[in-house]
C-alpha cells in the first residue's frame, strides 16, 4: 500500500514564502531515503528526542543544583519550555514548527553538568588544547559522539537544522572571514570543510525564533525559580518597570490573590508580552524586507526575530537583575567553586588514568593519544555527564566531594 503523503499534511498549517521547506531541504551529510509519513524536519525533530543526549538533560543544571528541589528547572525542563515557545512563534510567522521545535531542542546539547559553571571549568582546563565551546560541543554530539546507526556516526541531521544550531545566536563569520564573537570554535570549523554551514550569513527564520525562545524562556523561569528559592522577592521585581506594571495588573484584577498563583500570572503575561513584542518586530521588517526565499532572511543585513528596542532594554534590565541577585548570590557562588573543583579534579584524573572512564567505548583507544587528542575526548565525557553522575564519579575517586547543596 502506498501512502499519499499530500494526504497526510505533515502536521503544518499553510507557510511563508520565506519559510524553509522540507522538501527543499539541502539534504544530509550521508544520504538517506525520505519517509513517506514523515517531513524531513519531522525526522530531525524525532532523531533529537531519542538521544541520549537529550534524555541526560533531565539531571543537567540549569541554575539551581537539581539537589535543591524538584520544582526547579532542569537543561530538560528549560529545552521543553524553549521549544514550545519557538512552536508559538514559528506558527504565527507560518513557519516550519518542526525544524523551530527541533532546533529549541538541540540547542543545549552541548552543556556540561552544573550549568555555566561547568563550561566555564571545563574551558578552563582545556584552554591548553583549544578551549571548550557549548554550541560546538552540540554540533559533535549530532554529527559524531551519537552512536545510534549502523551506517554513520553522529544522527544525520539535515542541513537546515545544523545551520540552526550552529547560528541560532547570528553568522558567525563576517563576510571578509573574521570571527563575530571572536575565533570560531575549531570542531565547527572542522566539520564545515566536510559540510558548508555558511558561517558568514543569518540562519533561518525557524533558527532565529529558536533563539529568541530562548532568552524569553530563561528571563521568565530565572525569575519564577529565585522567587522560589527566596534570592528574589516582589519588592526586586518592582525595580524593572514592565515587571512592576505586569504585577500592578495582577493585583488590580486578583486582589488578595495567593503567592503562587501570583507569580504565575507574572510569568504567563510576561511570556505572552514579550511573545508579541517578537512578533510584531518580525512582521514589521519582514514587511519592509520583502524576502521571497529563506535564502533572502539568510542574506538579510539583520536579525529578524528580536525585541523591540524597548523590549530589549526590558530584557537587558532583567538579565542585570538576574546577574546581581541570583548568579552572583554569595551561596550560589560557594556552591560554584564547588561544582568548578568537580570538574576540575575529574579532567585531572582522567587525563592521569583515561582508564578511570570506565563506561566508555573508546578508553582503551585514547590512553596512548597525545595531550591535545587525548584532552578532547576527555572533555567529551565531562561534557555529557549529568550533575548526578559528575558527583558520584567524583566520589568514586577522591576522598572528599563538596557539598553542593
Amino acid at each position: 500500500m502506498t501512502i499519499d503523503r499530500h494526504v497526510l499534511g505533515f502536521g503544518n498549517g499553510e507557510r511563508a514564502i520565506y519559510a524553509s521547506d522540507a522538501w527543499k531541504s539541502r539534504g544530509r551529510l550521508y544520504s538517506e531515503s525520505s519517509s513517506p509519513t514523515r517531513s524531513e524536519f519531522q525526522r530531525d525533530r524525532d532523531r533529537i528526542v531519542h538521544t541520549t543526549a537529550f534524555r541526560r538533560l533531565k539531571h543537567k543544571t540549569q541554575v539551581f543544583i537539581a539537589q535543591d528541589g524538584d520544582h526547579y528547572r532542569t537543561r530538560l525542563t528549560h529545552t521543553i519550555e524553549v521549544a514550545q515557545i519557538a512552536r508559538a512563534l514559528a506558527r504565527a510567522l507560518k513557519l516550519d514548527e518542526d525544524l523551530a521545535e527541533g532546533v529549541a531542542l538541540v540547542h543545549d546539547f552541548g552543556h556540561t553538568p552544573f550549568g555555566h559553571t561547568g563550561e566555564d571549568a571545563l574551558h578552563e582546563v582545556l584552554l591548553p588544547y583549544g578551549g571548550f565551546d557549548h554550541n560546538a560541543q552540540s554540533l559533535r554530539i549530532v554529527t559524531k559522539l551519537e552512536r545510534r546507526y549502523a551506517e554513520f556516526d553522529g544522527i544525520n541531521l539535515t542541513w537546515e537544522s545544523l545551520e540552526g544550531l550552529v547560528k541560532h545566536n547570528g553568522p558567525l563569520l563576517t563576510k571578509d572571514g573574521q570571527g563575530t564573537r571572536g575565533p570560531v570554535p575549531q570542531p565547527i570549523l572542522d566539520y564545515c570543510e566536510i559540510h558548508d554551514l555558511e558561517l558568514a550569513t543569518f540562519a533561518s527564520l525557524e533558527a532565529q525564533v529558536a533563539a529568541i525562545a530562548d532568552d524569553i524562556a530563561y528571563n521568565t523561569h530565572d525569575i519564577d525559580d529565585g522567587l522560589r528559592a527566596g534570592y528574589l522577592t516582589f519588592d526586586m521585581l518592582e525595580e524593572i518597570p514592565f515587571l512592576a506594571g505586569l504585577m500592578s495588573e495582577v493585583r488590580d484584577r486578583y486582589p488578595n490573590l495567593e503567592e503562587s498563583r501570583f507569580t504565575n500570572e507574572i510569568m504567563r503575561r510576561q511570556i505572552t508580552r514579550m511573545v508579541e513584542d517578537v512578533i510584531a518586530v518580525a512582521q514589521e521588517r519582514l514587511a519592509r524586507l520583502k524576502p521571497r526565499s529563506v535564502d533572502d532572511i539568510r542574506a538579510a543585513n539583520g536579525a529578524i526575530a528580536t525585541f523591540s528596542e524597548e523590549m530589549s532594554e526590558t530584557d537587558k534590565q532583567i538579565k542585570q537583575m538576574l546577574f546581581k541577585r541570583i548568579y552572583r548570590h554569595p551561596e550560589i557562588m560557594r556552591i560554584r567553586a564547588g561544582a568548578a573543583q568537580i570538574v576540575t579534579d575529574l579532567f585531572a584524573a582522567y587525563m592521569a588514568n583515561p582508564k578511570e572512564m570506565q563506561s566508555h567505548y573508546w578508553v582503551d583507544h585514547i590512553s596512548g593519544l597525545a595531550d591535545a587528542p587525548k584532552a578532547r575526548h576527555v572533555g567529551d565525557y565531562l561534557a555529557g555527564m549529568t550533575d548526578t553522575y559528575a558527583i558520584s564519579a567524583h566520589r568514586r575517586l577522591f576522598d572528599h566531594t563538596p557539598d553542593l547543596r
